[in-house]
């Protein structure tokens, strides 16, 4: 019988380079995580409950770390841990796994670059000193976590989240001295400048003009006067129009009476309105 241990992992913020923050929050669990332990007598075997015997971590001899390298420009510039933005660029990715022993447990290479082997090389230099980094700071916060636990003290998510909270920010309550409230007050009021002066009263400026409040003015002109100004303006008008409509007729008499003497008019039957035919003044002569 063996224990089966399933690891999944939920991506909450998303801004590039997963496969390394994936690695090392696998890793980290693995590292965290404590089975129950266990007693094999023949054929019985007893599972005890973590109030019986504190729970046993699991063998991991090392970690694996994941270290990732984006390349530019065919390979021309190399860029350690890329962001989301950087990894939308980047022609060719180069991921490799490394323990702090300076062991390689995997490369992969993904995208259209063509590595040579100094490349290669001179990743995996940088790829030993970032193990030894992050190793060593995943080992600190192991001992702090269990450090803290064996004190009783907050430790893990529940760190950084209050109880009976909706979220983990909190202010200190600050007390507000509220003695001599009026006396602040009235030194305040009398420091500040005067109110600008408010004119309550509409101002006239001319007669049949008004101003209320500041730069809006309404203003009623004489309605004689201006009555006077348009029927002046519709005279006018009108006697241009009368004019055009005479000149029009004089033209349209002259036309008619052109046509007259070289041909009939004959008007459409189709339209609704009164159809007048003009007959000419002297009938032509039949012809057979």
């Amino acid at each position: 019988q063996v224990w089966q241990i399933r690891l999944d992992l939920h991506l909450l913020n998303h801004d590039g380079n997963i496969i390394d923050a994936a690695g090392i929050a696998g890793i980290v669990a693995l590292c965290h995580f404590r089975r129950p332990d266990v007693s094999v007598q023949g054929e019985e075997v007893t599972v005890y409950t973590p109030e019986e015997r504190d729970p046993v971590p699991l063998s991991i001899h090392h970690m694996p770390i994941c270290v990732s390298f984006a390349f530019f420009q065919q390979g021309t510039y190399l860029l350690v841990d890329p962001s989301e933005r950087e990894e939308r660029v980047m022609d060719g990715l180069l991921v490799i796994a490394m323990n702090k022993h300076h062991e390689i447990c995997t490369i992969q290479s993904s995208g259209g670059v063509m590595l040579v082997k100094d490349q290669v090389l001179r990743c995996s230099k940088i790829t030993a000193v970032k193990v030894a980094e992050i190793t060593e700071l995943i080992q600190k916060a192991l001992e702090n976590d269990q450090k803290v636990r064996k004190e009783g003290g907050k430790f893990g998510f529940a760190e950084s989240i209050p109880n009976q909270k909706i979220t983990a920010f909190k202010m200190e309550s600050a007390a507000v001295d509220t003695n001599n409230v009026e006396e602040q007050a009235e030194e305040i009021i009398t420091k500040a400048e005067p109110p600008s002066e408010v004119v309550a009263k509409p101002i006239l400026h001319t007669p049949g003009t008004a101003q209320i409040g500041e730069g809006i003015e309404n203003s009623w002109g004489d309605l004689e006067e201006s009555e006077r100004e348009e029927a002046a303006e519709e005279e006018g008008e009108s006697e241009a129009t009368a004019f055009e409509c005479q000149k029009m007729e004089t033209e349209d008499t002259s036309t008619m009476r052109e046509t007259k003497k070289d041909e009939p008019i004959v008007v459409s039957d189709s339209e609704e309105e009164d159809v007048v035919i003009l007959e000419p003044q002297e009938l032509p002569k039949k012809t057979r």
